[in-house]
């Protein structure tokens, strides 16, 4: 039976939310529905009231907020109406959320059995033995290799997959009706944002859970929703089936959105002179010292890069992929002499940094730049955004004071933050925090570049900003950069050269075409088949993504 004749088990009407003393309402005027066994997406920018909505549906808006119009009807019943204690049988048995975050979700002071078995005591009356014989069979289902451990392990112990997983577990151990997840994957390198999404995917079909996916990645969509519902600023501007709203989009802000999915530029064309090595990296290996086994003993050294080889050339954008924990960060941070290393040599230009005396060591710091993941706690809160790019220049002795400001208001003005200098980090937007973080790495005109993870909090939409204007600085400035990340959509899009990592060893490199277009190796192809393509999917006259076929 398709979900457009199952009966409806979430219905939202005319939702409204506001600030408690706003003059702007953050959800105006929603309407929609979720039917049982429906894989539904909310889409649409950061700020645009997808979370807010979601939140309200389970009465969890932070404080301040509040709905003052609409109803949000389950079960036949108006949820605004009950008070907290009300809702507490609905949380869980009948309505499931995933975080965005699962390390803020989990107790770090709990034990993973503790909090899993929380639920089915306060909504369930089985007894000790089979409330643990459920979370252990719901752990093996969600592919944790051992349940019994996992119960007596703390959060922390696990990577950020394996606890969206657990988190996953706990909330479908009580079957909900309705699923809400609020991007569930956003921090998950690919591989890991397959398996999470494919596991929900699966334990919802089975318990014939609703899905309700609150996202701003349209690739995710693309493959696994049936419908979609865009929100642009509080309001729902296009609702309809996942393949019309992708490949023929109504409103603007659609266009826009679906404009914003990375595309492969034309590669650049090569010159006949062989291109000079700026880096070279010769046999690197890194290690961290393994854990305590008692007051004078240790377990052998953890080797997170092993051997590694690798050239960049001048003016080169080269992309470095992999899964999390593949020793990306770590290669990129030991190149700059961020992180130690205990073997190999690192040339720059020619001379080995990592013997490199003082004096040497400053040349080569001078010359390169790193660019942070998360650009606000990268940036000083007290400091204003021009005193933040100008930091850079107070090694650049030759430039006076008058030649700084201009160099900084040239730069500000090159990355689209042109009287935005007297700002502070707080009163600006994500992507434009990131902005700053990329005008300061550049004011110095470095000639090397680590861009680790630069777009990968960010929407799709400003996303495609970031790296437009990233991929335009680099072609005018002319630095070579290592560009570190787990998107390979915004790698295909931005990459010159692709060199893929996996357990701290490199297993394939070459021109962004061959890897994309012809993988060798098995890991390279299983990140290519893990990476949302929903336009190559939808033109190549696909009926329905795989995961809404499923629930069909």
């Amino acid at each position: 039976m398709s979900a457009a004749s199952n009966p409806t088990v979430l219905s939202v009407e005319h939702l409204k939310i506001e600030l408690r003393h706003g003059t702007q309402p953050l959800v105006h005027d929603l309407s929609f529905e979720v039917k049982a066994g429906e894989f539904l997406a909310v889409v649409g920018e950061s700020g645009s009231g997808k979370t807010m909505a979601a939140r309200a549906i389970l009465q969890l808006l932070p404080p301040g907020i509040s709905q003052t119009g609409g109803r949000i009807v389950f079960d036949g019943e108006d949820l605004a109406a009950r008070d907290a204690k009300a809702m507490r049988p609905i949380r869980g048995p009948g309505i499931g959320m995933v975080f965005q975050e699962p390390m803020v979700s989990l107790n770090p002071v709990h034990r993973i059995g503790e909090q899993m078995a929380e639920g089915l005591r306060m909504h369930t009356q089985l007894p000790a033995a089979e409330i643990r014989a459920r979370i252990v069979d719901m752990l093996r289902r969600v592919q944790i290799a051992d349940p019994d451990r996992c119960m007596h392990a703390y959060p922390h112990e696990f990577s950020g997959g394996m606890r969206q997983r657990i988190m996953l577990a706990s909330v479908m151990l009580l079957k909900p009706r309705l699923l809400i997840a609020d991007e569930p994957t956003t921090a998950l390198d690919t591989l890991s944002q397959r398996e999470v999404l494919d596991l929900m995917v699966g334990l919802a079909r089975d318990n014939g859970t609703a899905v309700l996916l609150i996202t701003h990645n349209l690739g995710l969509v693309g493959r696994y929703a049936q419908r979609a519902i865009v929100l642009e600023k509080g309001r729902l501007v296009e609702t309809g089936e996942v393949p019309g709203i992708l490949l023929e989009p109504k409103q603007p802000y659609t266009r826009k959105l679906v404009d914003a999915l990375p595309r492969r530029q034309a590669a650049r064309a090569e010159t006949a002179a062989p291109q000079q090595s700026l880096v070279q990296v010769r046999g690197l290996c890194v290690s961290y010292p393994g854990a305590r086994t008692g007051l004078f003993k240790r377990h052998p050294p953890i080797r997170v890069i092993d051997s590694l080889d690798l050239d960049i050339h001048c003016g080169e954008m080269v992309a470095l992929v992999g899964g999390s924990g593949s020793g990306k960060t770590t290669l990129g941070r030991a190149i700059l002499r961020l992180a130690p290393s205990h073997a190999g040599q690192i040339l720059f230009r020619g001379e080995d940094v990592r013997t490199a005396d003082r004096a040497a060591l400053h040349r080569f710091r001078l010359a390169c730049q790193l660019v942070f993941q998360d650009p606000f706690s990268s940036l000083d809160p007290r400091m204003r955004v021009q005193d933040i790019v100008a930091e850079p220049l107070r090694h650049l002795p030759q430039l006076d004071a008058a030649a700084r400001v201009r160099r900084v208001k040239e730069t500000l003005d090159e990355v689209g933050l042109d009287g935005l200098g007297a700002r502070y980090p707080h009163e600006l937007s994500g992507g434009q925090r990131q902005r700053v973080a990329i005008a300061r790495a550049l004011v110095r005109r470095p000639a090397f570049v680590v861009a680790d993870e630069p777009v990968s909090a960010l929407d799709m939409t400003i996303q495609a900003q970031v790296l437009k204007l990233f991929q335009s600085l680099q072609q005018h400035h002319g630095f070579a950069c290592l560009f570190i990340s787990h998107d390979l959509a915004a790698v295909e899009q931005i990459a010159d050269r692709v060199i893929v990592m996996e357990r701290g060893r490199i297993v394939e490199q070459g021109a962004r075409d061959a890897v994309f277009d012809d993988p060798r190796h098995a890991y390279t192809q299983a990140l290519l088949a893990a990476t949302p393509r929903p336009l190559a999917a939808l033109d190549a006259a696909e009926a329905m993504p795989e995961a809404g076929r499923a629930f069909a």
